[in-house]
C-alpha cells in the first residue's frame, strides 16, 4: 500500500532531575551539597533511508516519544544523557509543522538527518545553587520537558521524469515499455492508483528515474479523481512529458485535453508552468491519430516539441528517450522552496518583524479563577520541586521577578483569590 501522507506525534525527551544531596564522610566536616545535576533528554531525529519508498509504516505507529536522561546522583554525579531516537522516513519526505505549517524539514539525500523535537535539558543539583549566604541549599531543579508537537509527513517523489495526462492515454503502458516498472495496465480509468516509479536507461548509457502519475482529470486541484492526492509527487520533477491520447479513442479531443491538464498543474502550483515539457503524441498506431496530430500542432502556441510514438507497437521510443534524456541534461534542479535558491557565496541578513513573545498570559475561567498560562511559566512551573520548600520560594521568586503577581493586581486580584496554573490551584496572597 502506497501512504505519501501521515500525521505524527513526536516528543523530546524529558531532561533528568537534579538531586538534593550532601557528602556524608569520615573526618569530612560540613562535607556540602553533592547533588548531581540531570542528564539532558533525547531528541527525535528524522533519517532518511534510502531502501524505504512510502510512510507505511507511519500508519502503524503515530506516536514517538524519545526517552528521558537519567537523574543526577549523589556525590556530584551527572545523570546520563538520553541517546537520540532515529526514525527512518524515505527519500523525498516534506515535515511541517501541524499547527503554524511551517517547513521543519525537506529530507531527500540517503544519510540525512533533521532534529524534529529537541529534548529537554537536565535539571540542575543542589550543588549549583550553593552561595556563600546559603552554602547548603535545600533546592535543586526538575528536568526541562522535551518538545512535543504534531508534524505532517509529505513523500514527494524523487523523479527526474513525470508522465502526466488524462486516465488511459498509455502512461503506465509507456512506462512499462521503457523501463523494468510493471505497473497495472487495463482498458479502464484510474488503473494506476499509485504513483510507480521505473528506471529508464537509453541506449548511450544515460539514465533517469520516470514517475507515472495517476490520471489527471478536470479539476483535481480541488480534489477531483485521485489526481490531487498525487500531484505533489509532479513538484520535484525535472521535466514534464505530457501524453496525450492522438488518436481520440475516448472521443476528447487531444488540444483540449493538453490545455485542461496543463491548466489544473497551473492551479495547483504555478512555479509548474516553469518546468520544461516534452509533449508525447501516443496511439499514432490508430486510425485518425495523423490528422489528429497535424490539427494539433496547428492549435499549439507554445514551444514544446513534440514527439508522435506508439507505446504498444515501440514506434518512436528511442528517439523520445533520447530527448528527455538531453532536456534532464540542461534543466536544472527547481528548489521545491525559496530558501533552497539561497547562495552559500554570499552572505545575507534577512531582518524580519517577529512579534515578542509573551512569557506569559492571565485570563479569567467562569468561576472567577485567575488563569496564568505561556510557555516560560509552564516550563519552570514543571522544573519546580514542591516538596521542597526552598525550591516554592525560588518559584514565587521567579514570579515576581517576571511581573505576574503585578500583573494578577492589575487584573484586580485580591488575597485569597484562586490562581490556576496548568491542572494546580494557588491562592494569591498579598
Amino acid at each position: 500500500m502506497f501512504v505519501d501522507q501521515v500525521k505524527v506525534y513526536v516528543k523530546g525527551g524529558d531532561g533528568g532531575d537534579g538531586m538534593v544531596a550532601f557528602r556524608r564522610e569520615k573526618y569530612v566536616p560540613m562535607g556540602g551539597p553533592a547533588g548531581g545535576d540531570g542528564g539532558s533528554g533525547a531528541n527525535v531525529v528524522f533519517q532518511v533511508e534510502e531502501g524505504l519508498s512510502t510512510l507505511m509504516d507511519f500508519r502503524y505507529q503515530r506516536h514517538f516519544k524519545a526517552p528521558r536522561g537519567e537523574h543526577g546522583m549523589s556525590k556530584n554525579q551527572h545523570g546520563k544523557n538520553a541517546k537520540d531516537m532515529v526514525v527512518k522516513v524515505p527519500p523525498g519526505t516534506v515535515v511541517y509543522d501541524e499547527e503554524t505549517n511551517a517547513i521543519i524539514a525537506d529530507l531527500v539525500e540517503h544519510g540525512q538527518t533533521a532534529v524534529i523535537a529537541k529534548g529537554g535539558r537536565g535539571g540542575r543539583g543542589n550543588s549549583r545553587f550553593a552561595t556563600p549566604a546559603n552554602p547548603a541549599p535545600q533546592l535543586s531543579e526538575k528536568g526541562e520537558p522535551g518538545q512535543e508537537r504534531n508534524v505532517i509527513l509529505e513523500l514527494k517523489l524523487l523523479a527526474d521524469v513525470g508522465l502526466v495526462g488524462f486516465p488511459s492515454v498509455g502512461k503506465s503502458t509507456l512506462l512499462s515499455v521503457v523501463s523494468a516498472a510493471k505497473p497495472k495496465i487495463a482498458e479502464y480509468h484510474f488503473t494506476t492508483i499509485v504513483p510507480n516509479l521505473g528506471v529508464v536507461e537509453t541506449e548511450d548509457g544515460r539514465s533517469f528515474v520516470m514517475a507515472d502519475l495517476p490520471g489527471l482529470i478536470e479539476g483535481a486541484h480541488q480534489g477531483v479523481g485521485l489526481g490531487h492526492q498525487f500531484l505533489r509527487h509532479i513538484e520535484r520533477t525535472r521535466v514534464i512529458v505530457h501524453v496525450i491520447d492522438m488518436a481520440a479513442s475516448e472521443g476528447r479531443d487531444p488540444f483540449d485535453d493538453y490545455q485542461k491538464i496543463n491548466d489544473e498543474l497551473k492551479q495547483y502550483n504555478l512555479r509548474l508552468t516553469e518546468r520544461p515539457q516534452i509533449i508525447v503524441a501516443n496511439k499514432m498506431d490508430m486510425p485518425d491519430a495523423e490528422e489528429n496530430l497535424k490539427s494539433f500542432k496547428e492549435q499549439l502556441k507554445e514551444d514544446f516539441p513534440v514527439f508522435p510514438i506508439s507505446a504498444i507497437t515501440r514506434q518512436g521510443l528511442r528517439d523520445l528517450l533520447f530527448a528527455i534524456a538531453d532536456k534532464i541534461a540542461e534543466t536544472p534542479e527547481f528548489p521545491l522552496y525559496e530558501e533552497a535558491l539561497d547562495d552559500t557565496s554570499v552572505n545575507r541578513v534577512v531582518y524580519k518583524h517577529e512579534k515578542e513573545e509573551q512569557e506569559f498570559k492571565i485570563t479569567r475561567d467562569p468561576d472567577g479563577a485567575y488563569v496564568i498560562s505561556g510557555d516560560s511559566v509552564e516550563r519552570l512551573f514543571k522544573m519546580t520541586d514542591f516538596s521542597r520548600d526552598e525550591s516554592v520560594r525560588r518559584f514565587a521568586r521567579q514570579l515576581r521577578g517576571m511581573g505576574i503577581d503585578q500583573a494578577l493586581r492589575e487584573r484586580g486580584a485580591k488575597d485569597g483569590d484562586t490562581v490556576r496554573l496548568l491542572e494546580f490551584e494557588f491562592e494569591f496572597v498579598e
